[in-house]
């Protein structure tokens, strides 16, 4: 078990989950229902088995890129501690549990569960021909919003659209600064990346540009549910300004010259960011 959760990095499910919780809280203030516990249950698993798929996935296919990467090929399936057969097992079970999840909840996430496992596990191919790919995976965090709320509300609304394409910025702008590392090496295997395309440079100036457009999305989706959930207030907003405050500081600790920071910039912040908007908003939505 600990292998497999390695494997993931089921730690970094702290992105996108706060989030989801807060689409999730979302559609119960906005239907004026009671506690789902089971339904907040079914949505937690949904997002534990699309992650760890997608994760899964990744690794099975990058195995062979991983093995010639001296930063990653310690990582379980080069290494031997997972076979790429067992690896492959784990990933079908997690699709199949992630679909049977969804059946569970509504038939309209029933019916978009194959096209939510097609973003994120399509993902993985998109290194090996476009620099996009960081935008890809920032689509396939953002569908965890988007389906939370779903989940309750049985139907789409702008907010949590708007708190997805959010997340879509944000995990693609940090996406490319953890990617700095492997400048070098994806060139040479001619994979595609913004750093290897742009060069380190540019790379965090696009990285600042899709920050700040997540900002400007988790401002303008603040004003929206604060009009929608008039109880809504200033810890929603405080939320925000931390998270906002966390994406400046990620950009003043990594210089295209000093990468020795990129995994505090890559996790701690982006992590502890998302926590605590989550939870201030949460805190917010019930009070």
């Amino acid at each position: 078990m600990k292998n497999y959760l390695s494997l993931v990095k089921f730690s970094h499910t702290i992105f996108a989950m706060p989030f989801a919780l807060t689409a999730f809280f979302i559609a119960l203030s906005q239907q004026r229902e009671g506690m789902d516990w089971l339904k907040l249950a079914l949505v937690i698993l949904c997002m534990v088995f699309a992650r760890s798929a997608a994760m899964a996935f990744n690794r099975y296919l990058d195995r062979d890129i991983d093995a010639v990467n001296p930063r990653t090929r310690v990582r379980e399936i080069p290494s031997g501690v997972i076979t790429p057969k067992a690896a492959l097992v784990f990933v079908v079970a997690n699709c199949a549990l992630f679909i049977a999840t969804t059946w569970f909840i509504n038939m309209l996430c029933f019916a978009l569960s194959p096209v939510a496992l097609a973003v994120v596990l399509g993902y993985s191919y998109t290194k090996r021909f476009t620099w996009l790919c960081h935008l890809v995976l920032g689509l396939g965090l953002s569908l965890a919003p988007v389906g939370a709320y779903l989940a309750v509300a049985g139907h789409f609304d702008w907010i949590p659209v708007l708190y997805g394409l959010a997340v879509l910025l944000w995990v693609a702008g940090f996406d490319v600064i953890y990617a700095l590392q492997d400048e070098s090496f994806d060139k040479s295997q001619d994979l595609y990346s913004i750093p290897s395309f742009f060069g380190k440079k540019r790379a965090l100036r696009l990285s600042e540009w899709m920050h700040l457009g997540s900002a400007a999305l988790m401002v303008y989706a603040g004003t929206l549910l604060l009009s929608a959930a008039p109880q809504t207030g200033w810890l929603l907003w405080l939320g925000t300004a931390i998270f906002l405050g966390l994406l400046l500081y990620q950009h003043l600790i990594v210089r295209p010259n000093d990468l020795s920071r990129v995994n505090m910039a890559f996790f701690t912040t982006n992590g502890v960011a998302s926590l605590i908007f989550g939870t201030l908003a949460i805190a917010d939505l019930l009070s």
